[in-house]
């Protein structure tokens, strides 16, 4: 049954991300506010079937350095890395101004927020603190990071945008690959995860 509802989750994700981000149905909606709508149904979702996460979120000041640091190394990863992507790929700038041409219709200030408070949480709730608990649960934790990291890179490929599904393959390692070895650090997860997303979004995007 656990790993019945795990996949139902997955599955209710893949059928967001396809609403989100295919261009067959992006165009119609407004991205950010549907984001955060299914970042709160994620959120409920994985509260209704895997409420012990909330034991784990502990704001100290230990857990909010921690995330800090980890938006902080995560941004210079993407910096290297945009630059590493103009020199090999032709197309990596036209592909990164798509994923920031997503921001037209919407105020900077409502995304952010939005990033900070809903979108970024949500994410590390769900696939951090529900599908990867309880798939290396179910498993082990190595399989459960793996899995996790494939279905969170995966759900991405409906952007048919290279960039943005590499993106999602990084920082789905390294915020999963920290889960694997302290899941106890999933507070630090959420706020690195929320204030890297606001970073690359909207404060210093690259």
């Amino acid at each position: 049954m656990v790993g019945k509802k795990v996949w139902i989750g997955v599955a209710g994700a893949a059928i967001l991300w396809f609403i989100l981000f295919s261009p067959w149905t992006a165009p119609k909606i407004n991205f950010w506010l549907c984001m955060a709508f299914s970042g709160i149904i994620l959120t409920t979702f994985a509260t209704l079937n895997c409420p012990e996460w909330r034991k784990d979120v502990h704001f100290s000041g230990r857990q909010i350095l921690l995330g800090l640091l980890i938006a902080f190394i995560l941004w210079w990863v993407f910096w290297i890395g945009d630059k590493v992507a103009g020199w090999l790929f032709g197309f990596e700038r036209a592909q990164v101004n798509m994923i920031y041409g997503m921001k037209a219709d919407t105020s900077a200030w409502l995304i952010a927020i939005l990033l900070l408070f809903i979108i970024g949480p949500a994410e590390e709730i769900f696939w951090r603190g529900f599908v990867q608990r309880r798939l290396s649960q179910q498993w082990n934790a190595n399989i459960g990071f793996i899995v996790t990291l494939v279905c969170y890179t995966l759900i991405h490929i409906w952007s048919l945008n290279f960039m943005l599904i590499m993106a999602a393959l990084v920082v789905g390692f390294c915020w999963g690959l920290i889960y694997r070895l302290r899941p106890q650090w999933l507070t630090a997860l959420i706020i690195s995860h929320a204030v890297w997303d606001t970073c690359a979004f909207v404060l210093i995007p690259f």
